[in-house]
């Protein structure tokens, strides 16, 4: 294992985790504060998730033929200069032409982070030996440790909103980033994820049938998340309970880290052994607690604490689920071609969590919280049946 680049490659992704949570919440209770409608709030991040979408399918590709390091270094660049150009939004402006800069800067954001992803995820695989379930071990403990420090980012986000206001707290995340960036440039392999053959374009879409299973799996099962995280959960904090920014910030923070943690330790969890079949069964449960959670919400069946109970046994299990998902999509590839898959994969996750933004809104208009939940519950017997063919291959 090549521990000095690994600890680079981790410092980079914790690094820009930390603006990207952080970020995540500034805009959202800044924007909530200035009178912006649920709908109106999910709009502002349809950008920074379709960019996603793009940015995972090219990023790929071009990893795959100039190298992680390229990658990873345009990711913290872009995420640099998106909270830098954010700083400069004038609160007098339109809202219409608010809502459509906070979109452009918000798609820069979006293509930042999923080349820092894809290039820090892929990289796992081509710096960690993968005997005895060590690559399942590594992988879970950077994307563990990754949604831990997004969870402080979100607490981030509403503590700097507090004490330094908007535009001073992206000028601090903007500097304290640059620091990772140039640290990054110094070690890294240029050469790391570099295909040894020419990579065409139309390989982009030639995936096996397990990974393009798993794709689709992922798809729902981020969407089923950020259906009722994204917009619809903070905004019912906020309005329904009428929580402060503090709080909301905090309680998002907790889930997150707490999610993160299970993530981290989930090879200690689940035996290394039958992935395939772990996956399948670990989205079942899941797509049963959230019914569950979704009745108790439909029955206003002490809301507090349904939602304290519920969406924490929710964060467990999706926890186990996502990092038994991390570690396949890196099982079913090939160290030559893992760059190409892992940007196809991500771009999967990035189209799940772009309908689960948007519906985020649209949904809670509609119906609140609870039809959100039943939107998520849906999804997860859809990613159920898709995930059911790798319970025999795996």
């Amino acid at each position: 294992m090549n521990t000095k680049s690994y600890a680079i490659v981790t410092a980079s992704y914790w690094g820009f985790t930390l603006t990207d949570g952080a970020l995540r919440m500034l805009v959202l209770l800044y924007f909530h504060k200035l009178g912006y409608s649920p709908l109106n709030l999910a709009f502002l991040f349809l950008l920074y998730e379709f960019c996603g979408v793009l940015t995972n399918l090219l990023g790929g590709w071009i990893g795959s033929r100039v190298g992680l390091k390229a990658t990873l270094y345009a990711g913290l660049s872009v995420q640099v200069f998106a909270l830098m150009m954010l700083s400069w939004l004038n609160p007098n402006w339109a809202m219409s032409l608010s809502v459509c800069y906070v979109m452009v800067s918000q798609a820069l954001s979006g293509i930042a982070k999923d080349l820092t992803k894809m290039s820090s995820k892929s990289a796992v695989k081509l710096l960690v030996n993968e005997g005895d379930g060590a690559l399942f071990k590594w992988v879970a403990i950077l994307t563990g440790s990754k949604n831990a420090l997004k969870g402080i980012g979100f607490l981030l986000g509403g503590v700097l909103l507090t004490w330094l206001g908007f535009s001073y707290s992206l000028w601090l995340m903007a500097a304290c980033l640059s620091m990772v960036l140039l640290a990054a440039l110094l070690v890294l392999d240029q050469d790391m994820g570099k295909s040894k053959k020419k990579v065409k374009f139309t390989q982009l879409f030639s995936k096996s049938r397990e990974i393009n299973q798993l794709s689709t799996a992922r798809f729902f099962l981020f969407a089923s998340r950020d259906v009722w995280f994204v917009v619809a959960l903070p905004v019912f904090l906020k309005s329904q309970l009428s929580w402060s920014f503090n709080q909301v910030g905090t309680f998002m923070a907790a889930w997150v880290v707490g999610y993160g943690i299970v993530q981290a330790i989930a090879p200690r969890l689940i035996q290394h052994k039958k992935m395939g079949q772990s996956a399948a069964r670990w989205v079942g449960i899941l797509a049963i607690v959230t019914a569950a959670l979704s009745v108790s919400m439909t029955l206003n069946f002490h809301p507090l604490i349904s939602i304290f109970l519920g969406l924490g046994i929710f964060g467990i299990i999706f926890a186990i689920n996502s990092a038994i998902h991390s570690y396949l999509i890196l099982a079913y590839t090939s160290g030559d071609q893992v760059a190409l898959n892992v940007g196809f994969y991500y771009m999967a996750n990035a189209w799940g969590r772009l309908i689960g933004t948007l519906l985020s809104g649209l949904v809670f208009i509609y119906g609140g919280l609870a039809a959100c939940l039943w939107t998520s519950a849906i999804m997860l017997i859809a990613a159920f049946v898709v995930t059911l063919p790798l319970k025999f291959r795996s």
